[in-house]
């Protein structure tokens, strides 16, 4: 009889134990990832996939932000498919995609292509969700050495590189381009201009010096021969 009720006790501290132990892991278990149509190093046109799933039993998504990875930039990136109403901005490190709010407990899922894929082993997007109420889930943690991180960053695993791939070179606008050429053509423009000005002044600074060197001379003619005069009408009188 003892070993009867020994094991109900046993039974039941074990229901008891797995059943914290679910209602412990049911929140910590909503997390963002990714996924890659072409998950490898160097890719072109590569669309990734983000998924938030919802944790909040009384608010919706309104905006999920991502941080991307050294080596792809903002303007690498394309908005493909998102939640009805909902719009991209790009930021300084990454992007931004926010609409109206998404019903209870649907996950925030957008598509986005890239240019292309850098070379390496693994990438880490770091996201950001905020709900309706405003409440903010962060998935920033990067894995390391340590413990596994409780708010992991969605991390998507390459591939190596195909046989001769090579990253390729970002486009440059015209606008840029226009926009050299004209700083090329106002930095060259003051040179010749100064330099015409400049031999100008050379020119009329030497033709002052000529004007007065011609009109020192003829006064100093004059002076001789007036000398010269008054020294003759002394001697005649004598």
């Amino acid at each position: 009889m003892s070993t009867m009720r020994t094991t109900r006790r046993l039974g039941a501290v074990s229901a008891a134990a797995i059943a914290a132990t679910i209602a412990f892991a049911g929140p910590a278990s909503a997390h963002a990832e990714v996924t890659a149509s072409n998950a490898q190093a160097l890719a072109k046109d590569v669309v990734l996939t983000f998924t938030g799933e919802a944790e909040s039993e009384s608010a919706g998504f309104t905006e999920v932000r991502v941080v991307l990875p050294e080596g792809i930039a903002p303007g690498d990136v394309t908005l493909d498919e998102g939640p009805k109403g909902w719009k991209m901005k790009p930021t300084k490190d990454g992007y931004t995609i926010s609409g109206p709010k998404l019903a209870v407990g649907t996950n925030a899922v957008h598509k986005v292509k890239v240019r292309q894929l850098p070379d390496a082993k693994s990438l880490a997007f770091k996201t950001i969700e905020t709900y309706s109420d405003g409440k903010v889930s962060r998935w920033i943690e990067l894995p390391g050495e340590g413990p596994e991180p409780e708010e992991p960053a969605p991390v998507l695993d390459l591939k190596a590189a195909a046989a001769g791939s090579e990253p390729s070179e970002a486009p440059s606008s015209s606008d840029d381009a226009s926009d050299k050429t004209s700083e090329q053509a106002s930095d060259k423009a003051p040179d010749k201009a100064s330099g015409k000005t400049e031999q100008k002044a050379d020119e009329k600074e030497d033709s002052n010096a000529g004007a007065a060197t011609a009109i020192g001379i003829s006064i100093g003619v004059l002076i001789v021969a007036g000398a010269g005069l008054w020294v003759f009408k002394q001697r005649r009188r004598a």
